[in-house]
C-alpha cells in the first residue's frame, strides 16, 4: 500500500543566489559523471598498454567504483563534523589530484591508485552535493534544484564522451596510444573550477542550525528562501526536527525508528544499479563493438547515449516537482523493461546493430526520466536532518557497491553470454516496477521536516 505525504506549499521566489549555490554544488555531479564515464573510451588502449585480461580489465574498471564505495561510507560523520562545502572542497582536490594521476601514471599501479582517488571524489560528493542543495532549497524547488546534480552527471557523461571522441578524431594520429592520457587529464580543468567557486557558496542552514550557529543560518535562509515564509519560524522547525536537547548528532543511525527510511534508500539505491545502467555507461563504445561498430563509430554511437538521456534528464526536471517521484519512477521503469528486452534480443540473436541502438536509447531515456532523476533528489529527501548525511552516506555506498559488482562482472559475463547480463538487469526492473506500485512513498512538494513526521519519526 503507497502512502503520500502531505505536502505543504508556501509561495517562494526564485532567486539567482539559490540557483548559483545549486549550480556550484552540482559541479561535484557533473565531475562525477565525467570520471565515471571517461574510461569508457580508453579501455581498448587500457587493456593494451597494461597487458590486461578481460578479469584484470574488469578490476581496472572497478578500481574507481571501490575507492566510491569507500568515500561514500566515510564522508557521513565528517560532513556532520565539518560541514557539507568542506567536504565538497577536499573532494573537488581529489578530482584534481585523480586526473593529472591517470594522465601522468607510469605504471598500472600509479593508474589504479588515482583512479580509486576520484573513486573517492566521487563517492564523497554524490554524499555531501545532493544533500547540499537539498538543505538549502525550499521544498516547492527542491527536486528540480537537486535534479541538477543528475543532469550535470549526465552532462559530465556527455562532455567525457565528447572529450574521447574528440581527442580520438582530432588528436589520435598525433598522440597514437598515448591519447587515453588525455582523455583522462582534460578532467583537471573542472576541477580546479569548482574548487574555486566552493569559496563563495555558504554552509548549509540546517548544518549551521545543527551547530548552534543561528544568526550564520538565519542570514543563509533570508537568501535561499524558506518553506514557511518566516526565517524565524523555518529555524524553528529545523530545531524541532533536530530536538538536540533529547537527541544527538552522534546517536545511533541503525536504530528501529530510522528503519524506514534505512529500507527506501537501500532498495532504490541497489534497484538503480541493478538496472545495468553503469555496466552500459561504463562499456558502451565495447557494446557498439561487440555489434560490429569501428572505434571512432563507437565512440560516436556512445555520444548520442549521453546526448539522450542530457535530454530525457532535463524533460524529468521539469516535471519532477508537478508529477512527483513516484510517476517517474513509474515510466521509467516500464522503459527500462522495453530497452532491456530489446538490447538482450539483440546480443541472443547475434548483434542487430540497428536493434541494439534503438534498444539502448530507449533504456538510456528511462534511466534519464526515471531512476536517473529522482535517486538523488529521494536519498536526500527522507532522513531527518540530525541522521541526514549518514542516511545519505548509507544509500550512495548501497549504489556503488552494487555498482562495483555489475561493472566487475559485466566483460566477463559479456566475452562469453550478453544477453544473459540484461535478461538478468530485465528481471530486476521488473521487481524495482513492483516495489515502486507497493511501497514507495511521494515526497513532492512535503518540507524535509515534515517528510521526517509523515515517516513517523520522532
Amino acid at each position: 500500500m503507497t502512502h503520500c505525504l502531505t505536502a505543504r506549499v508556501v509561495p517562494c521566489r526564485l532567486n539567482y543566489y539559490l540557483i548559483g549555490c545549486a549550480l556550484v554544488a552540482a559541479l561535484g555531479g557533473l565531475l562525477f559523471g565525467f570520471d565515471t564515464a571517461v574510461i569508457a573510451g580508453t579501455t581498448g588502449w587500457l587493456k593494451e598498454h597494461y597487458g590486461l585480461s578481460d578479469g584484470t580489465l574488469g578490476f581496472t574498471v572497478a578500481s574507481a567504483l571501490i575507492g566510491t564505495m569507500l568515500g561514500s561510507l566515510a564522508v557521513g560523520k565528517p560532513a556532520d563534523a565539518f560541514g557539507r562545502r568542506i567536504i565538497l572542497m577536499v573532494m573537488a582536490a581529489f578530482y584534481l589530484f585523480s586526473a593529472l594521476g591517470c594522465a601522468l601514471a607510469p605504471n598500472w599501479w600509479v593508474f589504479l591508485l588515482s583512479r580509486f582517488l576520484g573513486g573517492v571524489a566521487v563517492g564523497g560528493a554524490s554524499v555531501a552535493a545532493p544533500m547540499y542543495i537539498a538543505e538549502i532549497s525550499p521544498a516547492r524547488l527542491r527536486g528540480r534544484l537537486v535534479g541538477m546534480m543528475q543532469f550535470n552527471v549526465i552532462l559530465g557523461i556527455l562532455l567525457a564522451y565528447l572529450s574521447n571522441w574528440s581527442i580520438n578524431h582530432f588528436f589520435g594520429a598525433a598522440l597514437g596510444d598515448q591519447q587515453y592520457r588525455w582523455m583522462f587529464g582534460v578532467q583537471a580543468l573542472p576541477s580546479v573550477l569548482f574548487l574555486g567557486l566552493l569559496f563563495f557558496t555558504p554552509q548549509s542552514p540546517r548544518w549551521l542550525v545543527a551547530k548552534r550557529r543561528l544568526e550564520e543560518a538565519g542570514a543563509v535562509l533570508g537568501r535561499c528562501g524558506t518553506d514557511t515564509g518566516s526565517v524565524e519560524e523555518e529555524i524553528r522547525e529545523i530545531q524541532a526536527s533536530l530536538d538536540l536537547e533529547h537527541h544527538s548528532l552522534r546517536e545511533p543511525f541503525f536504530r528501529k525508528k530510522y528503519l524506514r527510511p534505512i529500507f527506501l534508500a537501500m532498495i532504490i539505491a541497489a534497484f538503480n544499479q541493478l538496472s545495468g545502467i553503469n555496466a552500459v555507461l561504463y562499456y558502451t563504445p565495447d557494446i557498439f563493438k561487440m555489434a560490429g561498430a569501428g572505434v571512432e563509430s563507437a565512440l560516436l554511437q556512445s555520444v548520442s547515449v549521453g546526448v539522450v538521456m542530457l535530454v530525457t534528464t532535463a524533460l524529468a526536471m521539469v516535471v519532477i516537482d508537478h508529477i512527483g517521484r513516484r510517476k517517474l519512477m513509474i515510466v521509467g521503469s516500464l522503459g527500462y523493461i522495453v530497452g532491456l528486452a530489446g538490447t538482450a534480443w539483440a546480443f541472443y540473436t547475434g548483434g542487430n546493430g540497428t536493434l541494439l541502438l534503438v534498444s539502448l536509447l530507449i533504456f538510456v531515456a528511462a534511466h534519464g526520466f526515471g531512476q536517473g532523476a529522482v535517486i538523488w533528489v529521494y536519498l536526500s529527501e527522507i532522513f531527518p536532518n540530525r541522521v541526514r548525511a549518514r542516511g545519505q552516506a548509507l544509500g550512495s555506498f548501497t549504489l556503488w557497491t552494487t555498482n562495483a559488482a555489475i561493472s566487475w562482472t559485466f566483460p566477463m559475463i559479456a566475452a562469453s553470454a550478453g544477453w544473459m547480463a540484461f535478461v538478468f538487469y530485465l528481471v530486476c526492473m521488473t521487481l524495482q516496477l513492483g516495489w515502486v506500485l507497493r511501497v514507495m512513498p511521494e515526497t513532492r512538494g512535503v518540507s524535509l521536516e515534515q517528510i521526517q513526521k509523515e515517516l513517523g519519526i520522532e
